[in-house]
């Protein structure tokens, strides 16, 4: 089939590079210059498959009141009469129950593990080089309290098989030496040892270069403007420039929605009700000077949610919540919480030599990306991907691959469609 992937971000490229594998002709649209250049540009770099858990969880209702309130805070909400934010927001809140944990947790092991196995043999098929590290993640805890609430985490790992290992001090100094210089600051961590980290921008970079040697065409510096939707049926979207000059459209049999934060505004009109909401988080790349000081892969300081992760010759320092809507501007006060968390824990690098980056995340309120089919025939969507786009990209993508062939996908996907909605 003709198919057309809307979004070159990183689950764009992989739903591409799976499609064109499939047997499918493939265009993807963007409006950016090239691939990754939004959300996926400078993300914290973590591909979790183990450290992989839904915002909305027992508990945070309480702790995002104490945030707020924090100098260095990890949530930061900047309200205004916006109803799209009102009801992702109560409908967040309703997931913040055991139940929900569990089941929302579950879904996302289930993909995030299914999105390993995926990496894995992408990598091996294709011999792309990201600055990619296979040494886990660990969750380091500041105090016991922090330790001690993570046993509903290790519960969920150890009930769908995910390795862990539980560090007091000195198992978490073993992991990171660097953390030797602040071991007074500790008391314990949580290791997900088959965690990955990576470059995104890099990984994706490559893999659309794979997927153009497979005839995969990239439509960049070209804004999609609407869907073309005739009698129930997809038929294509209107941009802004077309080729074909055919009322501006771009005729296909399917069309893959991968546009993160913006997906719920294109199918809007359609009525597909997608509660998928902008969660800005902030990002600094900073050189590594001693590398004696530096993480050997990804540490998550569960204080102020950041993770702080090794990418080769640089560290990238990502986190924080900014519900704000589809604004991007730089806070200078975002910035100092990240080279606070980051100088806190491994001292002696020089900050001001950091990159500074802010993107949109796209939340679902469940922490479930939206993954399958719509009401409207041909039209699918992948997207709602979160703080895990990365880690979920190329399991997403053989998902929606096998979806969009009429294949039986590998896994269930049946709870990650917007049906569960409705």
């Amino acid at each position: 089939m003709k198919v057309i992937v809307l979004g070159a971000g990183i689950v764009g490229v992989t739903s591409a590079y799976q499609l064109a594998k499939s047997g499918h002709e493939v265009t993807v649209v963007d409006r950016q210059s090239g691939p990754a250049l939004e959300t996926s540009f400078a993300n914290a770099g973590e591909v979790s498959f183990g450290y992989c858990s839904p915002w909305a969880a027992p508990g945070i209702p309480a702790k995002a009141m104490k945030w707020l309130f924090m100098k260095h805070a990890p949530l930061i909400l900047r309200p205004k009469f916006d109803m799209a934010m009102l009801a992702w927001m109560t409908r967040m809140l309703s997931n913040c129950t055991s139940e929900r944990y569990a089941i929302n947790k579950s879904r996302m092991l289930r993909l995030a593990d299914y999105s390993r196995i995926a990496l894995a043999e992408l990598r091996a098929e294709t011999g792309i080089a990201y600055d990619e590290r296979m040494q886990g993640t660990l969750q380091l805890f500041r105090t016991q309290q922090q330790l001690d609430a993570s046993a509903k985490d290790v519960k969920a790992l150890a009930a769908d098989g995910i390795p862990y290992v539980v560090l007091d001090q000195d198992g978490c100094i073993r992991v990171e030496p660097a953390l030797r210089h602040v071991r007074e600051k500790i008391v314990g961590g949580l290791l997900t040892p088959k965690d990955e980290t990576g470059d995104c921008f890099k990984f994706t970079n490559a893999l659309a270069a794979q997927a153009e040697a497979l005839g995969v065409r990239f439509a960049y510096g070209t804004t999609i403007k609407a869907l073309d939707v005739e009698a129930g049926r997809v038929r294509g979207v209107v941009t802004d420039r077309d080729p074909d000059r055919e009322r501006q459209r771009m005729r296909a049999e399917a069309v893959v929605v991968a546009l993160g934060s913006y997906s719920p505004l294109l199918l809007k009109p359609f009525g597909i009700r997608l509660p998928v909401y902008p969660v800005k988080g902030y990002s600094l790349t900073i050189p590594i000077t001693d590398a004696s000081r530096a993480p050997e892969s990804t540490v998550m300081d569960e204080t102020y949610k950041i993770a702080i992760t090794r990418l080769g010759d640089r560290i990238r320092v990502g986190g924080m919540a900014e519900i704000s809507g589809y604004t991007n501007d730089l806070g200078l006060a975002r910035r100092s919480t990240l080279e606070h968390s980051v100088t806190d824990l491994f001292p002696g690098g020089d900050v001001s030599k950091a990159s500074f980056w802010s993107g949109l995340r796209p939340m679902t309120p469940d922490g479930t990306p939206v993954i399958g089919p719509t009401k409207i025939a041909g039209l699918f969507l992948n997207t709602g991907h979160g703080t895990l786009g990365w880690t979920m990209s190329t399991g997403s993508a053989r998902l929606i691959a096998d979806l969009v062939s009429g294949a039986k996908p590998e896994i269930n996907a049946k709870d990650l469609a917007i049906s569960r909605y409705t």
